[in-house]
């Protein structure tokens, strides 16, 4: 199946769950990531059990913490 990831067109096998596209992509601090699919947010407690399908679109999203003066 055809995902695209972070703007970028993958192949991968039908049947991969969130969790594994994130092992897979080496994603940086894995514990933080939001993950969307298709411009919606994916629940966390899902990631292993969320199967994506061909033509999804997912970004992983880091929200930073930041202060002003």
């Amino acid at each position: 199946m055809t995902i695209t990831v972070a703007g970028n067109k993958k192949e991968y096998e039908e049947g991969l769950t969130v969790a594994q596209l994130i092992e897979a992509e080496n994603v940086e601090s894995p514990l933080y990531v939001t993950v969307t699919i298709n411009d919606e947010f994916a629940a966390r407690d899902d990631f292993e059990t969320l199967a994506l399908k061909d033509g999804d679109v997912v970004e992983f999203l880091y929200f930073m913490g930041g202060g002003a003066d």
